[in-house]
Formats: C-alpha cells, sequence, structure tokens
C-alpha cells in the first residue's frame, strides 16, 4: 500500500487526508499542535469556550462529501444549523442592517436603505451567480499548475469582469454607500482588501444565497471533532504535538519526512497543508523550483489579525451570533491596515457571539465573545508587546460605543491573539491571516499550485494553494489534490507495470 504522509492537520490537510484514503493510501497525519483543526482550535477559559478559528460555514456539502466517501452521514458526529441572520452591519451612526434569511426578509432590509437598490441587487445575485457557475462549480476543484489553463478562462474572466475590484463590481449595481459597504465586505473574511480584492469573490453572495450560513453546534471545534473521528475510524494515524522539520528528496522526489529533528518517516507521497511561503521558504529551499522561488519572492501576504477573547458576566440578548462593526471611515481605515501598515484608534471588528445559538460557550447567564480586527501583518513596524494591550482598550471602548454597553465592566477572562501567534502557533510568513492575499495576479494559476513546483511527488492544500482561502476554499483545495493523486497512481502503477514487463 503506497505510504501518504499530510503535513498539517487543518481543514485542507483532514479534508486531503480522508480523500486520500477513500484512494486507498495508508495516510499518516502531522501537526505540530496539540488539537487537529489548524486555526480551527478550541480555548477554554473558566467556563468560557473559544472558537479560535473560522465560524462561518457557507458551502455545508463539502464535508458531507467527506463522510459520505465512506457512506457515513454528516449529521450522525455533528449538527449544523442555519442562521437567520447572516450578518448584522452596524454603522458609526447607529443604523443597523440585517443581512440574510430568506430572498424577501433581504428584499425588505435593502428597500429599507434604498428601494432602487432592492431592485438592483437582484441583478447582482444573478452576475454573482454567473461568477459562482464559474469560479466555484467549474475551476475550483480543477488544478491550475499549467499556464494553458488560465489562458483557456481568460476569456470568461474577463467577461464577468475579474479585473475589477469587489468593491468596483458592487458600486456597478448598488448606489446607498452603506450598503456597498456591506456588500463588499466579505473579501476581508478571507484576507483581501475590498478595494484590491478581485471581484471572482463576489460569488460569496451567490453562495452564501445557494447554501445558506450555518454554526456547527458545539463549535468550529466539534465540527474538527467529527473529523478526526471519522480519520480514526478509517484507520488514519494522526499524530499532534509533532512538527515536521525537514524534508528528505531524491531526484525531486521526496523520500521522507523528518520529524522534531529526531525521527524521520518514509513516504510515496506528501500533502502540504503548510503555508506555502514557509514549505519552500524553509523545508523546501534549495530543491524549490525557480518559478516557486519566483512566487515566494513577489508573493503578497495578507493582512493580519488580532482576536480578542473573552467572556462576559451579562448577556447581551439583543446582538446576533455575526456582527461586522464599521469604523469610522471605511477606505481610509483599510487603506492604513493594507497600504499604509499602521494602527488607529479607528477599527473595524468581526464579533462572534456563539453564545446566540449555542448556550454552552458560557455559564448559564453569561455570553462568549470574540473581536476580530484587521491589522497589518507583521511586515509592519508594529510592536506587540505594546500594541496589544493599547488594541484590547480600543476594541473594548468602540464595542462599549456600539454594541456591548458597560462591556469594559462585564469583561473578564480577556486575552488576545497577534500576528506574532499566528506566526508561532501556524507557521503563518508574516504572521499573515490568511496566507497570501486574494489578489487577481495571485489568482488561479498565479497561486500557489496544488502541484508543487518541480517536485512530482508533493501536493499542497489550504488556503495559500488554489483555489484560496475560506472554508470552501480549502476543502475545494483537497478536491484539487485529489485528482493529482489519482494521477499519480494512474503514473506509478503505470511505472510499475512497466518495470514487471
Amino acid at each position: 500500500m503506497n505510504k501518504l504522509v499530510v503535513m498539517g492537520a487543518g481543514f485542507g490537510g483532514i479534508a486531503a487526508a480522508l480523500r486520500a484514503k477513500a484512494l486507498g493510501f495508508d495516510v499518516t497525519v502531522i501537526d505540530k499542535l496539540p488539537q487537529p483543526g489548524g486555526r480551527a482550535q478550541r480555548f477554554m477559559k473558566s467556563g468560557y469556550k473559544h472558537d479560535a478559528g473560522p465560524t462561518v460555514i457557507t458551502a455545508p456539502f463539502l464535508f458531507d462529501e467527506l463522510f459520505a466517501l465512506f457512506n457515513k452521514r454528516r449529521e450522525d458526529y455533528v449538527t449544523f444549523k442555519a442562521l437567520d441572520t447572516w450578518y448584522q452591519f452596524i454603522y458609526d451612526d447607529g443604523e443597523r442592517f440585517n443581512y440574510g434569511g430568506s430572498a424577501e426578509q433581504i428584499d425588505a432590509a435593502i428597500a429599507a436603505f434604498s428601494q432602487d437598490d432592492s431592485d438592483s441587487y437582484h441583478q447582482l445575485l444573478a452576475d454573482s451567480k454567473a461568477i459562482y457557475q464559474l469560479g466555484f462549480e467549474q475551476l475550483a476543484h480543477q488544478p491550475f499548475h499549467r499556464f494553458i489553463s488560465m489562458i483557456k478562462i481568460l476569456p470568461a474572466l474577463l467577461r464577468l469582469r475579474s479585473y475589477l475590484s469587489v468593491s468596483q463590481w458592487v458600486k456597478r449595481y448598488i448606489s446607498s454607500e452603506k450598503l456597498q459597504q456591506a456588500l463588499s465586505v466579505s473579501p476581508l473574511l478571507v484576507g483581501g482588501n475590498p478595494f484590491d480584492t478581485t471581484s471572482i469573490y463576489a460569488l460569496i453572495h451567490y453562495l452564501e444565497r445557494k447554501h445558506g450560513v450555518h454554526f456547527a453546534m458545539g463549535g468550529t471545534q466539534a465540527l474538527v471533532d467529527a473529523l478526526h473521528q471519522l480519520m480514526l475510524e478509517q484507520g488514519i494515524e494522526v499524530r499532534l504535538s509533532q512538527q515536521v522539520t525537514g524534508l528528505q528528496l531524491t531526484d525531486k522526489h521526496i523520500t521522507a519526512v523528518e520529524i522534531n529533528h529526531s525521527e524521520t518517516l518514509a513516504c510515496d507521497v506528501c500533502v502540504s497543508n503548510i503555508d506555502p511561503l514557509y514549505l519552500y521558504r524553509h523545508l523546501l529551499n534549495d530543491s524549490a523550483s525557480y518559478l516557486a522561488k519566483l512566487r515566494c519572492r513577489f508573493a503578497k501576504p495578507s493582512m493580519g489579525l488580532f482576536v480578542l477573547f473573552f467572556g462576559s458576566t451579562r448577556q447581551y440578548a439583543e446582538v446576533e451570533h455575526h456582527s461586522i462593526i464599521f469604523g469610522k471611515a471605511f477606505k481610509p481605515l483599510l487603506d492604513n491596515i493594507f497600504h499604509h501598515q499602521c494602527l488607529s484608534d479607528d477599527v473595524a471588528i468581526y464579533l462572534h457571539r456563539p453564545t446566540a445559538t449555542d448556550h454552552s460557550f458560557a455559564p448559564e447567564g453569561h455570553d462568549s465573545f470574540y473581536a476580530l480586527v484587521p491589522v497589518p501583518n507583521l511586515t509592519a513596524d508594529i510592536d506587540w508587546s505594546v500594541a496589544t494591550a493599547q488594541m484590547q482598550q480600543v476594541i473594548l471602548q468602540r464595542l462599549h460605543q456600539t454594541v456591548l454597553p458597560d462591556i469594559e465592566l462585564h469583561a473578564e477572562h480577556i486575552f488576545a491573539m497577534t500576528p506574532e501567534d499566528f506566526q508561532a502557533d501556524y507557521l503563518s510568513e508574516h504572521g499573515a491571516g490568511f496566507s497570501i492575499a486574494p489578489l487577481f495576479y495571485q489568482s488561479a494559476w498565479f497561486r500557489f499550485h496544488n502541484q508543487a513546483e518541480g517536485i512530482e511527488n508533493l501536493f499542497l492544500t489550504g488556503a495559500g494553494a488554489h483555489p484560496g482561502a475560506g472554508l470552501p476554499g480549502v476543502l475545494s483545495s483537497a478536491k484539487v489534490v485529489e485528482q493529482l493523486m489519482k494521477q499519480w497512481l494512474q503514473r506509478h502503477d503505470a511505472h510499475d507495470y512497466a518495470v514487471a514487463q
């Protein structure tokens, strides 16, 4: 049986491991963290539970597929709950926009801002559907390591105006400045600036409309636990708290994975769920191809993230599960983060209140929160040993002013993650929150290839590889890797047959 090693147990690595097992590989998964899940870790603090990573599930069928590989039902392992309000957007003047639910609910919410925009939103959705059908249904699961693949789809990409930014694309339909902000904000959830990110990501509008927005009861870690259980049931070996420290190569083939500088694990095939920048710069070094080195040299990492976790001794029942609180300014704030690489007293906040849906996240009568704030990555000159306390104060004050009155009096067991933690815990180059940014020139063929550059038996999955970040993206990257593993098996079987003859 062919031996396959998966480096990294994020969602992309887990999905690739399960798909490899279904193909007949003998699979071992290695991860440096004490829990599987990659960025989807769980923190427990004095009765409060916190998801550290992704909390929005927008393509549940991609998880269902992994269980179906082994004739299992995802519902028997973990429950997904559809949310009526996907996001509540909160503006500096106190006005709110509830986005989600039925088509009628969305129409009414948009009409409250602008009746004209309610009508044009239908055209926005129709054009988003066209992008979804190309970008997600046709391309997200296909390998893009050959340039001819990019040439073939360029006419379609140009026809769908993928050269526009998401912000420019939304403004073609929506006149209300507030609605423009709300309907442009999705790139921030995958590491991009709405004013720079290619409008390919406008497919998210139809993705959410078609499949809804869901929450895994028990938290994202409950979903990780379910997938971990499935792996163990299928005989996949999962080795945690062990770091890949090197790769042994012969003739551009990986023959063994080095663990903790002390052990080697032989393999026939290797799948990397490690940040591609870290993989090529620190593990492959001189073995990387010229093209991979060139891509690393010019790669633009995503912004960083500052995440403040805290419990509350009182409940805020009026706060939705997902809230997005805009700063006092929109584009100037994003310019500071993405272009000027500096912090300011103005912040935009994604506020997660899981206790709105699942009371197990906090003691009775309490709430659990995390506040995620986009910040510059570690290429900026920011001393996080000083900035952490400042950011905590700014965030709590902003929450007090907007959705959590007197939170400074009720918040407890407060702790934070900074870009430095992302670099140390997740081996994310420059502490980027989402690997490389979702720019047009870092998409499809221009993104890190799922077939490693110059190494036949190494495949890449996860946020930095095609098609990109976000749960649908990383799960789709594993589907691409599945295709490449099938091709490897065909070549391998043909080679063995030729040798036997």
